[in-house]
């Protein structure tokens, strides 16, 4: 391929830079290819070695780490080491690959830490990891290229910020390494090269092969069926899920969530028609054995079905699989365009993606991904800057593997793209809360765990701070989880401990595609033995409802103004017309707005389309403001289009107070009167003092620390900081994350902006609308009923339709 030659011929030319082109185009040996040509020329080992006499030769001299392969996910860890030694079997090279990863046996392990391999696959934390030993500064520093596979997927969280700081120490160490990183489906091609290699402003980005054709079809419910306003897991599509799924031989089918895809592997072992063993499931808290079995069966064709989440969306080759489903709206062009290019990883073949909406308004999200997707708009991803907790465990990370000097390590660490901003003062403060916690915690020894010595260079002298710092390195956070073991032995993973609470003995609850019974549960394991039938609960995890982007929302408004010309829109015509009639359809320049009188109250709907987190800032906002004006009590509610407000006394707003509410003057002021900030700050705490070592791990050999006990340590924190030291970095850290992550201020305020420059399209519908009706059904989760909200909700639903003719 030409991209494949002109990286090589960048490589050879000692050049760094990134790589965009789609996935299964041939990225992995375009990366390694210079690598290998260079080995070539040199007698198989690289400029790093010296050359060996005709007398030597013979010899297979020890193996010096040439070649770091940095991946974000442990299966693709696996896959890409395959796919690795493939080239250099076929090459006749003497290199030796290994893998480092938390899946990684311990005999790969020890060949890692003790530099005896010539390419090393390994992950953002374990990279750190080896960074914490003094004796891998001599491993690395023969290094001559780095490849840092699937940016995209680092580029906007802590872990790709604990990877720049990891980069940059490399540099450090290796000068003269070439790093090119790789990526797909990215909307901010130039950002994501300067964060990756910001000491080489303007360094290329070559593009690889174009796109291949993508084949979108949505499985649409047949004529006249009756298909869901809102909320629902898509059940109702099972039966035409399964006929797709049996016109070819292996498919993978997606969904978002992985308390999903446990419900929809569950549904379909039901109606199954072949071998059960030919249907598996794939998600993150599965135990590694079980994922890779799932990944071998994809791999050797063996499998009909892979029910997976995001665990199996980035780069792992399975050639077999014919085609890709995806459950529920993806929320995203980007992460579309990366499911459907797991289908048919064949030479000449196009991807395929059959999506499958669960309620009525997915089937517009498709037909606004479809149109997103032709006019090539893919979402960017924004890089955090100054998470001064990461920098806080790389600090620890560096003591501990042989000491820093603070003014040559600050230099170092400006020099990349997330620190570039750091100033002295804020340095320091890093440099006193790793010494001693800070000012309100300077008394307690578990916070001193970094000392400065009389020659000024910072060490780690505790081996119980080694031990404890190197338990918890990185900066991936989870509510306290439990493992799930058979009382015979066997691992299936882990669920949060708060499901796993509210179980009692006997109870039966679905986990790894099996219905289990729990017998006991002791020192954070679940001990479970097989159950019959399929009935019990399905985990849940936190994090589990994706937004979706705001780039899609508004292709979303834009379609539903736009022609009917497209199968999902023909579809849902009907509801569209209904729409219309009551009240009016959402289009660009004009902000839809309607005020219903129901049951419990008047309600007034706003649709900016901005995204579910701005809404609800957004609700928040609007309700402060009003009842500023006029005293009151609201309840809100939010989704991806738009926002409700329930007044408790009833009060109607005119189009010129909406718009005075709703705009941009005091904005920081009145979201910070609106919401809870202090609480909202004191979660976000929680997850900042893991990552900077304030909540140590529970050590091996001890019973684990309950999630109730990381809570309150977390609480207690929190309340001591605030009190005694209220300029802590952490705690500004903290209030920063909640408005930056969780309120999303500046989507918000672009929101705002938006609307000032619209029309306001103001209307008062007889009834709910089928714009309102989502809305008004996420309102209901708050209610006390005797009923489930599923079973309110379709009734409510029925109603409508019935009232409506739908």
């Amino acid at each position: 391929m030409p991209f494949q030659r002109e990286l090589w011929r960048r490589y050879l030319a000692g050049e760094s830079g990134l790589l965009h082109t789609p996935t299964g185009s041939g990225k992995t040996l375009a990366a390694f290819g210079g690598a290998l040509l260079e080995a070539l020329a040199t007698g198989g080992q690289g400029p790093s070695a010296p050359a060996a006499s005709p007398a030597k030769r013979r010899k297979v001299p020890a193996p010096v780490l040439k070649v770091l392969w940095i991946t974000p996910l442990r299966a693709l860890a696996s896959d890409t080491v395959r796919a690795l030694r493939e080239p250099i079997e076929g090459l006749g090279l003497e290199w030796q690959v290994g893998l480092r990863t938390g899946d990684a046996s311990a005999r790969d392990k020890r060949l890692a830490r003790s530099g005896r391999l010539d390419v090393l696959v390994t992950t953002p934390e374990s990279l750190s990891l080896l960074l914490s030993y003094p004796d891998t500064a001599s491993h690395l520093a023969g290094l001559r290229c780095v490849v840092v596979d699937e940016w995209h997927e680092l580029l906007g969280n802590k872990r790709g910020v604990l990877l720049q700081l990891a980069l940059a120490r490399l540099r450090a160490l290796a000068p003269g390494m070439r790093l090119w990183g790789l990526s797909a489906t990215l909307g901010n091609l130039a950002e994501a090269r300067d964060v990756l290699l910001p000491h080489l402003p303007g360094a290329p980005v070559v593009a690889g092969a174009r796109p291949r054709p993508m084949k979108l079809t949505t499985l649409l419910p047949p004529a006249g069926a009756r298909f869901p306003w809102a909320g629902h897991l898509g059940l109702s599509q099972l039966q035409r899920v399964v006929e797709q799924l049996f016109k070819v031989r292996t498919s993978l089918l997606f969904t978002n969530t992985r308390a999903h895809a446990e419900l929809w592997h569950q549904a379909l072992s039901a109606v199954w028609r072949e071998d059960p063993a030919t249907l598996a499931l794939h998600h993150g808290s599965l135990d590694p054995k079980l994922r890779a079995l799932a990944e071998s069966g994809l791999r050797d064709g063996s499998l009909r079905c892979v029910v997976a989440t995001s665990s199996l969306d980035l780069g792992v080759d399975f050639p077999a699989v014919d085609q890709v489903l995806q459950i529920g709206s993806p929320k995203g062009a980007a992460r579309l365009l990366q499911r459907a290019g797991r289908a048919k990883h064949r030479p000449g073949e196009s991807g395929e993606v059959v999506c499958v909406p669960t309620h009525v308004l997915e089937v517009v999200e498709y037909a606004a991904a479809r149109e997103a997707v032709a006019a090539g708009e893919i979402e960017a991803r924004r890089p955090p800057r100054l998470s001064l907790d990461v920098l806080a465990q790389h600090c620890v990370t560096l003591a501990l593997g042989g000491g820093f000097k603070p003014d040559e390590l600050f230099a170092e660490v400006r020099a990349t793209h997330a620190f570039a901003a750091l100033d002295a003062e804020s340095w320091q403060a890093v440099l006193d809360f790793i010494v001693q916690g800070g000012r309100a915690l300077e008394h307690y020894p578990d916070y001193r765990r970094v000392v400065r010595g009389e020659d000024g260079v910072y060490r780690v002298e505790e081996r119980r701070v080694a031990f404890r710092h190197r338990l918890s390195i990185g900066t991936i956070t989870s509510d306290g989880s439990v493992s799930i073991k058979y009382l015979k032995g066997g691992r299936l993973g882990s669920v949060e401990e708060s499901f796993i609470a509210r179980l009692r003995p006997g109870d039966i609850f679905q986990f790894a595609g099996r219905s289990l019974s729990l017998v006991r549960l002791e020192d954070m394991t679940a001990y479970v033995r097989l159950a019959r039938g399929s009935g019990g609960k399905v985990p849940k995890w936190a994090g589990g409802r994706m937004p979706l982007s705001s780039e899609l929302a508004h292709r979303v408004e834009a379609v539903l103004a736009g022609p009917r010309d497209t199968p999902e829109l023909r579809s849902i015509a009907g509801l569209l017309d209904l729409q219309q009639r009551l009240s009016s359809l959402p289009r660009p320049g004009r902000l839809l707005v309607e005020t219903v009188k129901a049951r419990d109250g008047r309600y007034l709907f706003v649709y900016p389309f901005a995204g579910r987190a701005a809404h609800e800032g957004l609700a928040a906002l609007l309700a402060m403001r009003w009842g500023r004006h006029r005293p009151n009590t609201f309840g809100l509610a939010a989704n991806d289009y738009g926002f409700a407000l329930l007044p408790d006394v009833d009060d109607v707003l005119d189009e010129d107070e909406l718009r005075g509410f709703l705009g941009q003057e005091n904005l920081l002021e009145d979201l910070l009167d609106s919401m809870n900030i202090g609480e909202l700050a004191r979660r976000q705490f929680r997850e900042i003092a893991r990552v900077a070592g304030l909540l140590p791990p529970s050590l091996p050999g001890r019973a684990p620390r309950s999630m109730r006990q990381v809570q309150a340590s977390s609480g207690l924190l929190y309340d001591v900081l605030e009190r005694y030291d209220p300029d802590h970095m952490l705690l500004a850290l903290a209030r920063s994350e909640v408005l930056s992550g969780q309120l999303e201020v500046q989507r918000l305020r672009d929101a705002l902006e938006g609307i000032g420059q619209r029309d306001i399209d103001m209307h008062r519908p007889r009834t709910l609308t089928p714009l309102s009706f989502p809305l008004w059904a996420e309102g209901m989760r708050g209610q006390l009923s005797t009923e489930d909200w599923k079973t309110r909700v379709q009734r409510a639903a029925v109603r409508l339709e019935q009232r409506h003719g739908g």
